[in-house]
């Protein structure tokens, strides 16, 4: 896994709080980046870890575990353009009640987030509203057009903590190549939206048995594969580092599997809703648009790759592309539907009942994949439960229960993949930052 030390010009601003001061008695305290996996109290004192318990409020822990908080490092919160479907503090409240305590944002917002201004305002709009810290990814390219490059950077003196096109791919390699060229000076991990265009064409699902007995038209594997096979070239032949998103397709898997045996720097991440769902729900489902993401739910061979490539760190770690959108906008044709769903306070759950449950990987991996890895990846302060280190933490409740839907959202959208879906792990308590941000009601 290629990660770097902590990056000191990342801004990760955080609405004010008090600071916690807790001690979860009797509760699993598990760590496994830290070696940690013990039964006992755990005391946050004055918002970090470790103290005299003495006079604090006492949560009884018995049945429940205590895991470093998760790091999400592709959401979409929105803001600006289209803040009634989410905004700062709306995605951010549901990053705290599924125990993330660290989101980064991507750029392809209304205007997208390709200067220094843009970025300005988004950091001092988190610093008054973000309910967990919560970093940016600005644009590569001027208005994610795929020509001029931004002020990489200016960018990274404002506090960006990567730099990404997301929602297209930087579709000329020229541009991609100098981009790289570029990274030596600004030092900004490259997250990239891989597919080639030409070949996704009008496709709105997977392109396979699926979309030809529904009559829809296809996003082949390939595409993804292709573009994800160009930039590890040119990575590989600029010494850069690149971050693959929501890897969906096993032709991406064999790439990024080669290419870091040829000692390419390259990291990847996946979904929860590829890890657990394919191209089938699309036909059986009665309301099929939630089932529409790009990249498209895939066949079961994909997602079996997928499984074992995250089991083996082929795969790196586990993002959710948070994609809120209004009610109204997803129930439209699955044609004209928009791309996207939610993720945030499913993310845990979903991941703990289809890998751990499901035998696929033990608890202490997918901590790693879902908390440790992303922030080393990103040079992130990784979230641990080790004396003297900020508050970052998520108590859970593995063995609960609970049915998709069934509870109000914290965000404002409902576009999940799983409606009705049951899942095992609750989260109960979420401290981001050092503040207690949130504790599920009964």
């Amino acid at each position: 896994m290629s990660t770097v030390a902590p990056n000191p010009r990342v801004r990760l601003p955080q609405r004010p709080g008090a600071a916690a001061n807790v001690v979860i008695r009797g509760a699993r305290i598990l760590d496994p980046a830290a070696g940690m996996d013990r039964t006992g109290d755990l005391v946050i004192r004055d918002g970090r870890i470790g103290g005299d318990p003495t006079g604090l409020e006492g949560i009884d822990g018995t049945g429940l575990t205590v895991i470093p908080g998760l790091v999400d490092v592709h959401v979409h919160l929105r803001t600006p353009g289209k803040e009634h479907a989410e905004d700062i503090a709306s995605g951010t409240a549901g990053a705290a009640a599924g125990g993330v305590v660290t989101v980064l944002a991507m750029p392809n917002t209304q205007p997208p987030t390709d200067n220094p201004s843009i970025l300005g305002s988004l950091l001092e709009r988190a610093a008054r509203e973000a309910v967990v810290p919560t970093g940016f990814i600005p644009a590569i390219t001027v208005g994610q057009r795929g020509d001029a490059l931004t002020g990489h950077g200016d960018l990274a003196e404002a506090g960006a903590a990567a730099l990404s096109d997301d929602g297209v791919p930087v579709g000329s390699a020229l541009v991609m190549r100098r981009a790289l060229q570029y990274q030596k000076a600004a030092g900004l991990l490259f997250t990239l939206h891989e597919e080639d265009m030409d070949l996704s064409g009008a496709g709105v699902m997977h392109e396979g048995v699926v979309s030809a007995r529904i009559g829809l038209p296809g996003i082949p594997g390939v595409s993804e594969a292709i573009q994800v096979a160009r930039d590890c070239a040119l990575a590989g032949y600029e010494s850069g580092r690149i971050h693959i998103c929501h890897v969906s397709a096993r032709e991406t898997v064999e790439e990024i599997r080669r290419a870091k045996a040829r000692g390419v720097q390259v990291t990847a991440e996946v979904t929860p809703h590829h890890l657990l769902l394919t191209d089938e729900a699309v036909g059986a489902d009665p309301d099929p648009a939630r089932c529409k993401m790009n990249p498209p739910l895939r066949s079961p061979d994909d997602r079996e790759a997928l499984i074992a490539a995250l089991a083996d760190g082929t795969i790196d770690c586990i993002a959710t592309d948070h994609a809120p959108h209004p009610a109204d906008e997803k129930e439209d044709t699955f044609a004209a539907a928009p791309f996207g769903v939610i993720g945030l306070e499913t993310a845990f759950a979903a991941c703990h009942t289809e890998l751990v449950l499901g035998g696929r990987m033990p608890l202490d991996d997918l901590i790693l994949r879902m908390s440790t890895n992303p922030a080393r990846i990103f040079g992130l302060p990784v979230p641990t439960l080790a004396d003297g280190a900020p508050a970052n933490l998520a108590v859970v409740d593995l063995a609960a229960t609970d049915r998709v839907g069934d509870r109000p959202w914290a965000g404002k959208s409902a576009n999940t993949a799983f409606p009705g879906m049951v899942l095992t792990g609750r989260v109960v308590m979420t401290l981001a930052g050092g503040q207690d941000v949130y504790r599920r009601d009964p």
